[in-house]
């Protein structure tokens, strides 16, 4: 009956009906096909380093597996614990990580409400730093840190103090100082995405906070952070995630710490030198196995922070359904 009568409208309607079912249905396949490929791109490399790392060394160089190991171990992970210092660096990179997200968004925070709500002098200058922030590559200002921080000073005070600029590096102090001056890592990104939301919000919700009573403080805490809190939570996410996967300022800055990013880099070479004094002769890993071990190691390093995705995706979702409805 139906279909009788979707052909009599489509009769009806000189055949637009039709050409609009089909629209609809060519649209959904491909929407489908894309989102199916996108999916395998993403899932793809995990389920092959999940194989990789339950396998044992003889079936790497086994060509008749593909994908399913024939000697299924767990040696691999125990290897990789034990050459990470496993508990140690997980512990070290989860409060470090933690400590910096949240210099991170209090810095951030303040900064991105300031540039939403009061007007400065050099108000898009400074602005186009933050961009700046984004767009530049830190590498490009390797050397400068390094400089600033085997020679910390403030205006000659502490080399009139102590006789000498302090060496701040192999500490987690540059972290900090550079964090809560919105220099860290993404920071420019935490800025702009959080001034978007602010400057969302309607001035009347602060103009009758004013009316009341309320300080800028006040108003601040008391009205603007409560419903910015989805958008602060995922930047303390990215943060987080970030800062949990960072090499670039945990090899300059935090060589006194054992972190788990930089133990992985350096898993291979390790347990070459292991092998290496128990063995008493100079060790090579295969290419195969090193594949392998990295392989282990990312999962480790990946397990976190999924269990984390899990418990926050709603957040993570709401906050960009707002940003995205606020501009």
């Amino acid at each position: 009956m139906k279909s009788k009568t979707f052909w009599e409208k489509n009769r009806r309607s000189e055949g637009y009906l039709l050409r609009r079912r089909s629209k609809e249905i060519a649209i959904s396949l491909i929407r489908g096909l894309l989102l199916f490929g996108l999916c395998f791109m993403i899932i793809s490399p995990m389920i092959s380093r999940i194989s990789m790392s339950l396998m044992e060394e003889k079936d790497l160089y086994d060509s008749t597996i593909v994908l399913l190991p024939r000697h299924v171990t767990l040696d691999n992970f125990r290897v990789v614990a034990k050459t990470t210092f496993l508990p140690t660096s997980m512990l070290n990179s989860l409060w470090i990580s933690l400590l910096v997200s949240f210099c991170q968004i209090i810095a951030t925070t303040l900064v991105a409400y300031g540039f939403a709500r009061y007007e400065f002098p050099l108000k898009k200058f400074w602005f186009a730093c933050v961009i700046a922030l984004i767009v530049i590559p830190p590498q490009t200002i390797q050397s400068a840190l390094y400089r600033t921080f085997t020679r910390f000073d403030i205006f000659g005070i502490i080399k009139l103090i102590k006789g000498a600029p302090l060496n701040l590096r192999s500490s987690i102090w540059p972290y900090v100082m550079m964090s809560l001056t919105c220099m860290g890592l993404k920071n420019g990104l935490y800025i702009y995405m959080m001034r978007q939301y602010f400057k969302g919000v309607p001035e009347s919700l602060e103009e009758a906070a004013y009316v009341d009573g309320c300080s800028t403080l006040r108003t601040f805490f008391k009205i603007m952070l409560p419903d910015a809190m989805p958008v602060i939570s995922s930047c303390f996410l990215f943060g987080f995630v970030w800062q949990w996967t960072d090499l670039f300022y945990t090899r300059n800055f935090l060589t006194g710490y054992k972190v788990y990013s930089q133990q992985l880099s350096t898993v291979v070479d390790r347990l070459a030198n292991e092998l290496a004094s128990t063995m008493g002769a100079s060790q090579t890993i295969d290419p195969g196995r090193q594949l392998q071990l990295i392989s282990v190691g990312v999962l480790i390093c990946c397990v976190p922070l999924i269990i984390l995705y899990c418990f926050t995706q709603r957040t993570l979702v709401e906050s960009l359904a707002m940003t995205g409805s606020k501009e």
